[in-house]
């Protein structure tokens, strides 16, 4: 249930309408917005409790969210949500772009991808320590090392970092080195998991599950949120369906329909969407005209002879670097920000592709 005030109301109006709901043993969760304030009531309430509000001075009226989610909900907090995490912000106008390989493999080849990744106009350092594998005897990551690895080449160039926590009891390290936590799709309803989120102090992205609704996905970010975090941002990385030529179908109308529903923001994955490294650029683009918030893709500097065997969806650091200008160029267009450095050519002199 919500009650919704005028941004007109005193403030000691909207304290009373508090007072009110927490003698009633409810939480209160608060969202400002431009032109009202919006009190969520979290847990159950009597049905008396909704018309007294009705009754209160400033209470324009109350509403009752019939969604199984609630924190997650756009009619809980009619406002996007930024997330702010130093000089990046995601969720607002400017648009975020999250590169690197699948996994860490060595201290070298994670500075040299950090490096590409900062010169062509990333702000975010991708990778992975611990890789969730359908087969057991895949490449798994090189675990805590790699931690430190990529922790120590985002610092020196100056980005930040996201990597997938795949067990409750790994949350604390990684986030200990990893600005965002990412949760994979096999992991979207680990509820354990998620729980254990709710309560890291990390920006968490949380990826679709490849077989899942929106509202299956907004329900386990609702975990997260209840937790206490309120950092949480929904991935699309495409559902499996029948066609067998892509890795997944990338979902484009999950982009506007997530952020219909809902105010995290969006993020959109076209490497998993598509698993072809020629149907990256262009699913890019799209998602970006789409309206994502940000994009997280993956690029290796050798990406045939890659540890995971998933380099054929890796871009080369050119093709990156020449996504990255064509973003500049379409990004105004659909309302975003995003500038690449002017001087970015001299660094990907030795990565053309004959």
């Amino acid at each position: 249930m919500i009650a919704i005030l005028s941004n007109q109301a005193p403030e000691e109006q909207l304290q009373e309408v508090i007072r009110v709901i927490e003698k009633e043993g409810l939480t209160v969760h608060l969202s400002r917005g431009a032109d009202r304030t919006v009190v969520g009531l979290i847990g159950k309430a009597e049905p008396r409790l909704a018309e007294h509000l009705r009754q209160m001075k400033g209470v324009e009226d109350v509403v009752k969210i019939s969604k199984s989610y609630k924190l997650a909900s756009r009619d809980f907090h009619p406002e996007n949500t930024v997330i702010q995490i130093g000089d990046v912000k995601i969720g607002g106008g400017e648009l975020v772009v999250m590169g690197g390989p699948c996994a860490v493999e060595s201290p070298e080849q994670i500075d040299e991808i950090a490096r590409l990744v900062k010169a062509a106009g990333g702000q975010v350092l991708r990778g992975g320590a611990f890789k969730p594998r359908t087969g057991p005897y895949s490449f798994q990551g090189v675990g805590v090392e790699g931690l430190i690895m990529m922790a120590e080449a985002g610092k020196k160039h100056g980005l930040l970092t996201i990597t997938e926590v795949m067990t409750p009891e790994y949350v604390d390290i990684c986030a200990e080195y990893a600005d965002i936590l990412q949760i994979g799709t096999r992991n979207m309803q680990n509820f354990d998991l998620l729980r254990k989120l709710g309560t890291c102090g990390r920006p968490v992205l949380l990826k679709r599950g490849f077989s899942a609704t929106y509202d299956e996905l907004l329900n386990a970010a609702e975990y997260i949120l209840a937790g206490g975090n309120p950092d949480v941002m929904l991935c699309e990385r495409g559902i499996r369906t029948f066609e067998s030529y892509t890795r997944n179908t990338l979902d484009l109308a999950a982009i506007p329909a997530l952020q219909s529903l809902s105010h995290l923001p969006v993020i959109s994955d076209p490497s998993h969407g598509t698993g072809r490294r020629e149907l990256v650029e262009p699913m890019a683009k799209a998602s970006v005209a789409a309206g994502a918030d940000g994009l997280i893709i993956e690029m290796h500097t050798d990406p045939d002879n890659s540890m995971t065997g998933d380099g054929v969806q890796s871009l080369f650091p050119d093709q990156f670097a020449g996504l990255m200008r064509d973003l500049e160029q379409l990004s105004p267009i659909v309302g975003k920000s995003f500038a690449t450095p002017k001087a970015e050519a001299a660094a990907f002199k030795n990565w053309a592709i004959v």
